[in-house]
């Protein structure tokens, strides 16, 4: 049972699914009557809870990017998963540091059921009855942590369905970089900023995004361990439309957040993904005003379904942009 505050009202929220199902239901004299209208106020009610939570949650993806740390600064041992995906110690450090952290959090955010990367997935019979759960990724980026570059990253997402069938909404993410020690976070309705936090000086730097403008010939980001042939034909049709511009190779979500901070206009992404490895960055992105798509539909990336593997995406802030990747793609595959 969870209890959520909306402006003043306390709202028992037991499952918006079942409550909608059953149209209007009737509670008690200290519980307010939900209809389904209200199903549209659950998005924001959830930003709310998560802002207000913001300190708590950025020191723990803090919390457990130092765990991280703590391995990538000695040997360790690397072990393959059963999808021959890399797994080391850091990727279970961390898994649980987040996973205790977020059963610790006030309010109704420590009952909200919980999808890791490094822990078992519930069926989809028992995840589609959900109105929100975490979404994480303990260690985004396993191949370059191995390959000790720095580019990998601590994933939290909260992931909210507005009414029952509808996919997920990332409507709050958390991506924090250890090596460089910088901070990303993302809140629908709050805006996204970038937080550098100084080793030397203690005083973390926050900057609202996007930070930089748009240029011409635009940017585009790609994989560094994933860069496929379709890839390649987007960027060369985008330089012969805008001209070439830079190509920025990175790893993890830091890629979206490229885009979200504005130090990049484009990330084709036409390989596989699952969705614990762009939730956190997808809340980000929607935050700052960029938008993480479909590559062949244009729709938005979807959350909470059956398989969790991501389809190809796109993501920018031009719909220009997007539209003639999409067209690039569509007219490859």
């Amino acid at each position: 049972m969870v209890f959520v505050e909306d402006r003043g009202n306390q709202v028992k929220i037991e499952n918006f699914v079942d409550l909608c199902r059953s149209s209007r239901q009737s509670f008690s004299s200290s519980i307010i009557r939900l209809p389904c209208v209200l199903m549209n106020k659950l998005i924001s009610i959830w930003s709310d809870q998560a802002y207000s939570q913001s300190v708590s949650l950025r020191n723990l993806t803090v919390e457990a990017g130092r765990s991280i740390m703590e391995v990538y600064n000695r040997d360790f041992e690397v072990v393959a998963k059963d999808d021959e995906s890399p797994l080391t110690e850091a990727d279970l450090a961390s898994h649980y540091i987040i996973l205790d952290g977020l059963k610790a959090l006030p309010g109704p955010l420590n009952s909200v059921p919980i999808i890791s990367e490094e822990g078992d997935i519930p069926t989809y019979e028992e995840r589609i009855l959900w109105d929100t759960w975490w979404l994480i990724d303990p260690l985004d980026g396993t191949k370059e942590f191995v390959k000790r570059n720095g580019e990998f990253t601590v994933n939290i997402a909260l992931i909210v369905r507005p009414k029952p069938g509808a996919s997920g909404i990332p409507i709050a993410g958390w991506v924090y970089a250890p090596v460089p020690n910088r901070l990303y976070e993302g809140i629908l309705g709050r805006g996204a900023v970038r937080i550098n936090r100084s080793r030397i000086y203690g005083q973390p730097v926050e900057l609202s995004l996007p930070i930089s403008k748009a240029e011409i010939p635009p940017r585009i980001v790609a994989s560094r361990s994933h860069r496929t042939k379709e890839t390649d034909a987007v960027i060369q049709d985008i330089a012969d439309r805008h001209g070439k511009g830079d190509i920025v190779s990175s790893g993890s979500s830091l890629k979206l957040c490229q885009i979200a901070e504005g130090s990049a206009e484009l990330y084709p992404r036409p390989a596989p993904t699952m969705e614990w490895d762009t939730g956190a960055a997808d809340a980000v992105c929607r935050a700052a005003g960029a938008r993480v798509v479909e590559a062949l539909t244009g729709k938005d990336l979807q959350y909470g379904k059956e398989n969790l593997l991501n389809p190809w995406f796109l993501v920018a802030r031009d719909e220009t942009l997007i539209t003639e990747s999409i067209n690039v793609l569509r007219r490859i595959t």
